[in-house]
């Protein structure tokens, strides 16, 4: 009698990872933020960058900007205070010299737009509307470190409406994101005035106003004196407004805020992000945005779930 043929084992089927945001493709739900990857190139040897959805660079300007005096970083319980100041190359310089590497990827590139006053963002968005690859531009008017420019654009919901209003226009050619600030009354207020205006994401959330003291010396452990908060002890935060905004508009957003590992990337997506940044992570692991990518696929092969979208905004309260 012939012995019964072994039963064919059943091939694994890999989880589709893929997500959209604004109408573009992105291989997994994982980026890194801008401000803590450099421009992106500086990392390709020390993990695959083919590996993230997405590299979101650091704010760019239509003229190189030195940023703030030192010390600028200092390190706190759970987190990091840093005011860099918007230190950037410029957009020629970054478009000449960046972007040619860049786009030797297969990773979509995101760049992130700062200005001080409404004509800057809308001279950097024009010029950087006319070159081919770059996946969308992500609007900054929440960062906390420059004495002007963009963080007046968040003090209002109207005013957050009307820059992304004008630069929505000035990039018919590329989908423009915003960048929330936390240090507001209600983020969903300012997340509808960017949904109305026509934003086809919003990235939430930037870092919190704080401040560190040298009680020696009786002086500020940053010279700009306040700086922007980020890391594990933002987490609960940012979640919370992630959440607040998810439930509030219908455009994606992208969670940021502490994100070290996969559980806490889940935890965004299960609230209602589309997709995450890893930021003050980076700092200290540089391959932490890659690692996490991997973790989720492997939490959607251990669950038996066939689509990361599954999962998204999938809180039960």
């Amino acid at each position: 009698m012939k012995p019964k043929p072994a039963p064919k084992k059943s091939k694994e089927v890999r989880p589709d990872m893929e997500v959209r945001i604004g109408g573009v493709r992105f291989r997994n739900p994982v980026m890194t933020a801008s401000g803590t990857f450099a421009y992106g190139v500086e990392f390709a040897h020390l993990m695959d960058l083919d590996s993230l959805g997405g590299i979101v660079v650091k704010g760019i300007s239509m003229q190189p900007i030195e940023g703030n005096p030192p010390p600028r970083i200092y390190e706190t319980a759970s987190g990091m205070l840093n005011a860099i100041g918007w230190q950037n190359i410029g957009a020629a310089e970054f478009v000449e010299k960046k972007l040619p590497a860049l786009r030797k990827y297969r990773t979509n590139i995101v760049v992130n737009i700062v200005g001080f006053s409404l004509d800057d963002y809308l001279e950097v968005t024009r010029f950087l509307n006319d070159f081919p690859g770059i996946a969308a531009l992500e609007l900054n008017i929440s960062c906390p470190n420059v004495k002007q420019g963009g963080f007046h654009f968040n003090k209002d919901p109207r005013d957050t409406f009307k820059v992304t209003e004008a630069t929505k226009k000035a990039s018919p050619n590329i989908p423009l994101w915003v960048k929330l600030s936390p240090n507001v009354t209600d983020i969903r207020a300012f997340a509808r005035a960017c949904e109305d205006a026509g934003a086809d994401a919003i990235s939430a959330i930037n870092t919190l106003v704080g401040m560190a003291i040298d009680v020696g010396r009786r002086r500020p452990r940053l010279k700009y004196v306040t700086g922007g908060l980020s890391g594990p002890a933002i987490k609960p935060v940012a979640l919370r407004m992630v959440w607040e905004a998810a439930r509030e508009v219908k455009i994606p957003v992208i969670g940021i805020g502490g994100i070290a590992d996969a559980e806490d990337a889940l935890e965004f997506l299960i609230a209602g992000a589309r997709a995450v940044q890893v930021g003050t992570a980076n700092f200290y692991n540089p391959a932490a945005a890659q690692e996490i990518a991997t973790g989720l696929e492997a939490y959607c092969r251990l669950h038996g779930i066939q689509d990361i979208n599954s999962i998204m905004g999938s809180l039960k309260v």
